[in-house]
């Protein structure tokens, strides 16, 4: 039979996805993604033939930068509850 008190020395598991190191993996990908998308940005304001398209990269700057802000937050929460 299984004890119904849980013990105080265990330590509470943090999944994979949730590390540092995946977190520092992913901004620095989506610091890649941001780069791309606004150099898309400059050629698109820059040729009159791709204007119409501009929403593609406005969505990856969009998108990474949310991403970015949001690990970095993850990053400060884990660090400051330490």
């Amino acid at each position: 039979m299984l004890s119904e008190k849980s013990p105080v020395f265990r330590r509470a598991i943090i999944p994979w996805y949730r590390s540092k190191t995946v977190c520092g993996i992913t901004i620095a990908f989506m610091l890649f993604v941001l780069l791309f998308g606004l150099a898309g940005l400059a050629v698109a304001h820059e040729q009159e033939q791709y204007s119409g398209y501009i929403w593609v990269p406005l969505v990856l700057v969009i998108l990474s930068g949310g991403m970015v802000v949001g690990n970095f937050i993850r990053l400060i929460r884990y660090h400051s509850s330490r």
